[in-house]
């Protein structure tokens, strides 16, 4: 079964919502230096209080420092950190030390082949990847969100040869994502702008976007 978040939740409402039509996880977007769905820690704290277990509740941040990124997971109390920039590879010792229990979920963004060697390197330290679109060496960070697809191949590669599961996130939408799931197979996809109107949750594209997921994992 492939797996499914749904990312850049931003009201209890939608998280209910997105958890009745079976969502794996919940992504709630924290401080970013662009992108959509960043909410307040206060909100996200009070939206991950109401997921029940086993929804993944993930933390979607751009800190660096592990003291940070346990402080404010700590704040925020949710089970899962997406770490959205590069960090060193002894942070991730250091959050696993803190913060027993917590599942540690590492971006790859995919610009070119290099990703592959960065994906392989980093996979043994995690508990999965998430390969996206942005571009963290851009003058103002680009570290998801952006609505645009990468190199589907390159994809392909790391899912492949990657110790640990994979996400797929990029430009998905109910159109692509069946397509995306067969070339790649990953673990699960992830999902934001492709699943909303107007910036809100729209439940039409969510069925749909999720009814494209179980034919994929029917064929």
């Amino acid at each position: 079964m492939t797996h499914t978040k749904i990312c850049c939740i931003s009201s209890v409402k939608e998280a209910e919502l997105a958890v009745r039509h079976g969502a794996s996880a919940i992504g709630l977007v924290s401080e970013m230096p662009s992108g959509p769905g960043i909410i307040s820690e206060s909100r996200i704290q009070a939206i991950a209080a109401t997921v029940p277990p086993p929804v993944a509740t993930v933390l979607l941040t751009s800190r660096i420092s592990p003291a940070d990124i346990i402080a404010q997971q700590k704040r925020c109390r949710v089970n899962t950190l997406q770490i959205c920039d590069r960090v060193d590879h002894g942070a991730y010792a250091e959050l696993r030390e803190a913060l027993p229990g917590v599942a540690l979920i590492q971006v790859v963004h995919v610009t070119g082949e290099e990703s592959l060697a960065e994906a392989l390197e980093v996979g043994p330290r995690v508990d999965a990847l998430l390969l996206d679109s942005g571009n963290p060496s851009s003058p103002v960070k680009e570290l998801g969100g952006t609505g645009r697809i990468h190199d589907w191949t390159l994809s392909a590669k790391i899912v492949a040869r990657s110790p640990v599961p994979v996400f797929l996130a990029g430009g998905l939408n109910p159109a692509n994502v069946l397509e995306a799931i067969e070339k790649i197979r990953p673990f699960g996809v992830d999902v934001c702008s492709g699943v909303r109107t107007e910036g809100t949750l729209d439940e039409g594209k969510l069925k749909s976007f999720l009814s494209q997921v179980c034919a994929a994992d029917s064929q």
